[in-house]
């Protein structure tokens, strides 16, 4: 078997032991088990649980990011990228669970060295939501762009409350919304939100009397 396909099996069959055990409780054994190679062959492979787990968050991390760059084509509207982008998060994530449960809880639990490869990940959404939120306001009529620390600012709102709903979404299959409904609640307050800002239209205290 060429060493790409076994070492992907491995990947694979590890990603899955991750989500479910925990780094801390995964066991070698079990991983080259399940991915029906030796344990030997695993070190041979992948040199040491840590390495396995870190390129098991590398590989989950790529993927994502590779799933929302490739969803929307750059001459779309601002919203049409934005909604394509949402919904392949979540398409993602829904189709890969195990993979979402390792970035999104067992690489952050652990600490050093795993935490900063989801970090990287978070960056490059964060990246890529504020170009969307700069450009957007941009394209209105009468431009008004938010101020770069605020559109960093929305961005990582935005990421924040995608990632947690990944996370609802994730947790009863029987109830879980499909991508489609999940993009569409978050686009549904952020759209107004952002088109309000394309119109220089902001929220101030004295709205509230």
């Amino acid at each position: 078997m060429p060493r790409e396909v076994r070492e992907r099996q491995m990947l694979d069959a590890a990603v899955e032991v991750f989500a479910r055990r925990g780094y801390n409780a995964a066991s070698m054994d079990e991983i080259a088990e399940l991915a029906g190679a030796s344990k030997p062959l695993v070190y041979l492979y992948l040199n040491s649980k840590e390495d396995l787990f870190s390129a098991c968050i590398r590989r989950e991390a790529a993927a994502l990011m590779a799933a929302v760059r490739s969803a929307s084509e750059p001459d779309e509207p601002a919203d049409r990228r934005l909604w394509s982008g949402l919904r392949a998060f979540f398409a993602h994530t829904a189709r890969h669970p195990a993979g979402w449960a390792v970035l999104s809880c067992q690489a952050r639990t652990n600490g050093e060295p795993f935490a900063p490869v989801v970090a990287g990940l978070r960056q490059e959404m964060v990246a890529l939501v504020t170009r969307l939120i700069t450009e957007t306001a941009e394209a209105a009529d009468r431009p008004v762009p938010p101020a770069p620390l605020e559109a960093a600012g929305l961005a990582h709102a935005l990421v924040g409350a995608a990632e947690s709903l990944a996370g609802w979404a994730n947790t009863d299959a029987c109830a879980a919304p499909s991508e489609e409904e999940t993009a569409r609640t978050l686009m549904d307050v952020v759209w107004v939100g952002l088109d309000n800002l394309r119109h220089g239209r902001r929220w101030t205290p004295a709205a509230m009397s």
